[in-house]
């Protein structure tokens, strides 16, 4: 960019084409940032989140709330839609992001002000920390408005957790899946922890998750 302004105070004043979107992406920057599009929560749609003095984009989920000041993220990568960042994005995995920390939706205008177009990967630190992880248990029929919850199990803090437990859960199950509650299905998922419904949950690194299984199955717990 500090080339492009010497050109451009060059005494000819002429641009190529290439200057000269180089100006308009400048331009584009610099209106997104003075009017940036909203976001309000529950929005689908991308947002760009301050990652120190960097822009990045970044994926919402829902889950992981504290009402409106935290929501859980993904960062992505600037030019694809649900592209991981690079390997340090798949090692930070999800995050809790505090929404002061929200732009707007995202923009491709604010590509310029990345990590990637910096020539650098994401910091150790961006500002967040990991999002939390549940497991459900659930029991399911073929219609599932008719299925309800057995057993959820969280906080976990890494996603592997999670997904280990529901794995056992489901190993445990296997060939009586459709007996434990008679007309349903019982299978286990991960999925994300919404702390809004944390009296809902079980801590799972107080006990075995196939204990907790049990006492839910036998109706000790719901």
């Amino acid at each position: 960019m500090r080339n492009l302004f010497r050109r451009c105070a060059m005494p000819s004043g002429a641009l190529d084409e290439e200057d000269q979107a180089a100006v308009y992406a400048f331009r584009a920057m610099l209106a997104a940032l003075r009017h940036p599009e909203p976001w309000i929560p529950g929005c689908a749609h991308d947002i760009a989140v301050r990652v120190g003095p960097f822009v990045e984009r970044a994926h919402t989920r829902p889950g992981d709330d504290h009402g409106p000041d935290i929501i859980a993220v993904a960062l992505q990568h600037p030019g694809r839609s649900c592209s991981p960042y690079g390997p340090r994005s798949r090692k930070l995995g999800w995050l809790r992001c505090e929404t002061t920390q929200i732009l707007g939706l995202w923009s491709p205008a604010y590509a310029m002000l990345t990590h990637a177009a910096a020539g650098l990967d994401l910091p150790d630190d961006v500002g967040m920390q990991p999002a939390h992880y549940a497991v459900y248990v659930e029991a399911r029929q073929a219609d599932p408005r008719q299925g309800y919850t057995l057993l959820r199990l969280g906080p976990y803090t890494q996603a592997q957790d999670a997904s280990r437990d529901a794995d056992r859960i489901d190993a445990a199950l296997e060939g009586r899946a459709t007996t434990v509650r008679p007309g349903f299905r019982v299978v286990a998922r991960p999925g994300p922890f919404n702390v809004s419904d944390h009296q809902l949950f079980t801590d799972p690194y107080e006990a075995d998750a196939l204990v907790l299984l049990a006492a839910a199955v036998s109706g000790q717990t719901t």
